[in-house]
């Protein structure tokens, strides 16, 4: 994987320098950002190919069982309430709220970015559901949620809007961006380590959502900067 991540970043590093001069040094001063969204999109594609090829299903059900007979039963409730800061009558409402708070605040790169990268994560959600079609877990009596197992909804979402504000305020406050990024990685893995408590998930399910949430705003952000670019 090593590997792979680190031929793509020459091969892009290469073209931009021979198609698009004008983006050669900013790309190169976003150099983490641009690895990051390289290994997730790299991670993702490897896990879908194990999911698609079943190949990942031993390894999932001895990960869950473990999760299951380990988490003490005295967390359900804290899991339970974490999980709902994943669903989307949590996440839209504040979604919406920020985007028009950044507008008011004239702050419109960041304004977009929030509204792009959770208007196509919840895309994205209905459409891998459809295709993939992965049938939940039944394990143990879980609660009934709409839609196949694949990828983890909750997860991808608020991996999406998570990733996307810690950008948003480390532009508007650099001297945060540690602090938001720790927020960030602890929301997404509380609410992904929700799913698999719940039983309503593989992990699969949520390191692939995890995954594609954190690209979608670290993608977006590099080619909306290199759109500014003269």
């Amino acid at each position: 994987m090593v590997l792979i991540v680190a031929s793509l970043y020459f091969i892009l590093g290469e073209t931009v320098r021979r198609m698009q001069p004008t983006w050669s040094e900013p790309l190169g001063k976003r150099r983490l950002i641009t690895l990051s969204v390289l290994i997730l999109a790299v991670s993702a594609i490897k896990l879908i190919e194990d999911v698609v090829g079943g190949e990942s299903g031993p390894i999932d059900r001895t990960i869950l069982l473990f999760i299951h007979g380990h988490v003490p039963r005295t967390l359900s409730g804290f899991f339970e309430a974490v999980t709902l800061t994943g669903s989307s009558w949590f996440l839209f409402p504040l979604a919406t709220v920020a985007t028009i708070a950044l507008l008011w605040a004239k702050r419109r790169f960041e304004a977009l970015l929030v509204a792009a990268s959770v208007i196509s994560a919840a895309m994205l959600i209905y459409l891998i559901k459809m295709v993939v079609g992965r049938a939940r877990p039944i394990l143990w009596d879980t609660e009934w949620y709409w839609g196949s197992s694949f990828p983890s909804g909750h997860t991808l979402a608020v991996a999406a809007f998570a990733t996307a504000a810690a950008l948003c305020i480390s532009r508007i406050r650099p001297a945060s961006r540690n602090l938001a990024l720790s927020l960030a990685i602890l929301w997404i893995t509380l609410v992904a380590m929700s799913r698999l408590v719940l039983g309503v998930h593989w992990p699969t399910d949520v390191l692939v959502a995890a995954c594609i949430g954190a690209f979608l705003p670290l993608a977006m952000s590099v080619v909306l900067e290199l759109r500014h670019v003269k």
